[in-house]
């Protein structure tokens, strides 16, 4: 059977239960989830945790009913792992213990006004990336999150050389910028 895209061919097999969509999506999603989750505070295991639970989440959806497709699956998982990430985070802070000898234990934790304006920053930079649209979408994250090479990057989107993919992330990055603004704006 001929698949519009491996996104269709996963939830396929999610909805038949074939554990092979698992393992599709933890390949696909380990470098980016463990890259944002180690760059934010948290180890390997972390990132490894937190990503089995957003494939669980996805599966649950996925065989439930409740999961509507409107963005590709590794953006849907990135976007789980990235919040359930930030819910460890906040609760980490939360139980920081506060010692009396210390007399400033309010500036080592986190302020829940800067977690809630990180958070809404991480959704503002999440809605621009999405409306890029490819091969945009598709170069600042294999950049930024998975951080691939240029070379990598060329060969992979179709660009002649890395200096033709370096032009073009700029561009790319120009793009968002102006999306951003917008949505700043709105």
């Amino acid at each position: 059977m001929l698949f519009i895209s491996s996104d269709a061919r996963i939830l396929r097999l999610i909805k038949e239960g074939d554990e092979e969509a698992l393992v599709s999506l933890l390949e696909q999603n380990r470098r980016p989830v463990s890259s944002y989750v180690t760059r934010n505070s948290g180890t390997a295991d972390d990132a490894k945790d937190i990503l089995q639970e957003a494939l669980v989440i996805l599966w649950e959806r996925v065989r439930s009913g409740r999961f509507e497709y409107s963005a590709k699956l590794s953006t849907f998982v990135f976007a789980t792992a990235r919040n359930l990430w930030l819910r460890v985070l906040a609760r980490r802070r939360k139980e920081v213990p506060c010692d009396d000898d210390d007399p400033t234990p309010a500036e080592s934790a986190a302020n829940p006004l800067d977690t809630l304006v990180e958070q809404e920053q991480s959704e503002a930079v999440a809605s621009a990336v999405e409306k890029l649209g490819d091969p945009c979408r598709k170069l600042l994250l294999l950049y930024y999150w998975e951080e691939r090479s240029m070379e990598e990057i060329a060969s992979e989107l179709g660009f002649a050389n890395a200096a033709t993919a370096k032009s073009k992330k700029y561009q790319c990055k120009e793009t968002l910028k102006k999306l951003l603004k917008e949505l700043r704006d709105e």
